[in-house]
């Protein structure tokens, strides 16, 4: 669909409180200033479309799932592009049955969150970054035409994270970064690594329906996995932004979308 230029206006500022559903880690009780913005999206005057990028079936909900959420609830339209179908997930099984399992579990997972699953068609543990991957991940994301983008932190210690960021900022630059990128940390501390937060979104209302879809990926050991990792991730997010549960992300902003010092023209 062809963006309007007054679409255009509307998402430009929206998105840099990450469509009025976040807040900078500077907001006072958590409460973005532009007021209008989250009211022209809680209305639903204007529908956004958004991709998210996941390594595995299972990145995007455990990274990002609350924000996921709180988009797919507002009327915005979600997509989850799956760059692998995590099929070396279990050494006990062969890829062609992981591949199974691990799609039934995305496709469960994005009915809860109500977004659209995707496959890009990588092998797990075996992704790469050339130029063929390059063009075929422009073209899937400009096939779906979005107005923001969300995928992982490429300074990761997962290679299949790596790719899957570094593909995903590649497809922003050769599409002259006329959508927003935002990136998502998974596992910091373990895997993702120097993760600077420039937004935060609250998910306490949509923390039990993130749970849902992460728990929905039965082989990945859910119950630890969120105890272990996430839960600690959410709060700690969570009291940096004022609120219960939080998710974080690092915006990067076309040159003249960038904000200026403080009392500097």
């Amino acid at each position: 669909m062809k963006k309007t230029p007054a679409r255009r206006d509307f998402i430009k500022l929206s998105a840099l409180a990450l469509g009025g559903l976040a807040f900078g880690p500077g907001l006072a009780n958590g409460k973005p200033k532009n007021t209008h913005t989250l009211a022209k999206i809680a209305q639903g005057d204007e529908k956004l479309n958004i991709v998210c990028l996941g390594a595995h079936p299972g990145d995007p909900e455990f990274g990002c799932g609350g924000t996921m959420a709180r988009y797919s609830e507002a009327g915005h339209k979600v997509t989850f592009l799956y760059v692998t179908r995590g099929e070396a997930s279990d050494p006990q099984k062969t890829f062609a049955e992981m591949a199974v399992l691990r799609t039934k579990e995305a496709e469960t997972s994005c009915a809860i969150l109500q977004v659209s699953p995707l496959f890009f068609g990588e092998i797990d543990g075996n992704t790469v970054l050339d130029k063929d991957r390059n063009s075929g991940m422009e073209k899937q994301i400009s096939l779906l035409d979005p107005d923001m983008v969300f995928t992982q932190w490429p300074v990761d210690g997962h290679p299949d994270h790596q790719v899957t960021g570094m593909l995903a900022l590649t497809a922003w630059v050769r599409a002259k970064k006329k959508y927003h990128l935002y990136f998502y940390e998974v596992n910091t501390g373990t895997e993702t690594m120097g993760f600077t937060p420039t937004d935060y979104v609250d998910i306490t209302s949509t923390h039990e329906k993130k749970k849902a879809a992460m728990f929905a990926h039965k082989t990945q050991d859910p119950i630890n996995t969120y105890n272990d990792y996430f839960k600690p991730l959410e709060e700690f997010r969570g009291l940096e932004s004022g609120v219960k549960q939080a998710e974080a992300f690092i915006h990067f902003k076309a040159e003249g979308q960038r904000a200026l010092i403080s009392g500097l023209k």
